[in-house]
């Protein structure tokens, strides 16, 4: 391939395919991201009546425990959840302040 060919302006065809390929990945992500809110809702909806262990929360929302770690570690990390005491083998978890704000709001 010469430089021209590289370099030249897609034809309309090519930003159609483009564009095709496009949706179907904006499409994908979007329902990722809509299943992902759901399932921080629910983790949060468990938590609001008082704090859980991971796998409690798992049971309660319907997801699998390496699933709900995951969750849990990320909603730690921006501050939505706070490590309570500790219940045996596992740590509890509960709703921070500032979440229960965000949703009292």
């Amino acid at each position: 391939m010469d430089h021209a060919e590289h370099t030249a302006t897609p034809t309309a065809g090519s930003l159609k395919a483009l564009r095709q390929r496009r949706k179907k990945l904006v499409q994908a992500a979007t329902a990722r991201m809509r299943a992902q809110k759901k399932i921080i809702a629910a983790i949060k909806a468990h938590l609001a009546y008082g704090p859980g262990t991971i796998p409690e929360i798992a049971a309660a929302t319907g997801n699998a425990p390496t699933e709900t770690l995951w969750y849990m570690a990320a909603l730690k990390k921006y501050g939505q959840v706070v490590e309570d005491q500790k219940d045996g083998d596992f740590f509890r978890y509960a709703l921070s302040e500032a979440a229960k704000t965000e949703s009292a709001g």
